[in-house]
């Protein structure tokens, strides 16, 4: 089994997002078993948050689930636990550059670009597009 986290800054839009899309892309594709998929967050803003409504809206507009998600913050036995932690920004990895040990095998940006964040553009079609286009190389991947 890969287990796979995804971080942004406050995981109420772009990690959960990036949760539900790729546990829904798995699950489409009979993959869902060889998959373990989290998200959290580099901050602590956001603790206890459910998906930012917005982020909700988009994910149900594409036709991928969303759970009872609750925003938390990334840990060390995270960074133990799971064999892919993925990142959204610069500003991400600047944060990760405190919390856990620089690994680049394991953590990585999920793009070779920053996934712009929806809670600054407005923008979650955008976002969207961008999580789903990292997620399928994802899948590509394992």
């Amino acid at each position: 089994m890969v287990k796979i986290l995804f971080l942004c800054h406050g995981n109420i839009c772009r990690s959960p997002m990036a949760e539900y899309i790729l546990k829904d892309m798995t699950a489409r594709t009979g993959r869902a078993a060889e998959f373990e998929i989290d998200s959290a967050a580099v901050s602590r803003e956001e603790i206890g948050n459910p998906v930012y409504p917005p982020a909700r809206r988009e994910l149900e507009r594409q036709g991928v689930p969303c759970g009872g998600h609750r925003a938390r913050q990334v840990t060390m036995e995270d960074y133990r636990h799971f064999d892919r932690i993925y990142y959204m920004d610069k500003s991400n990895a600047r944060f990760l550059d405190r919390l856990l040990p620089r690994d680049p095998d394991k953590i990585r940006p999920l793009l070779s670009r920053d996934v712009a964040d929806p809670w600054y553009t407005g923008d979650f079609t955008q976002t969207y597009e961008d999580l789903a286009e990292g997620c399928r190389k994802i899948l590509e991947e394992f």
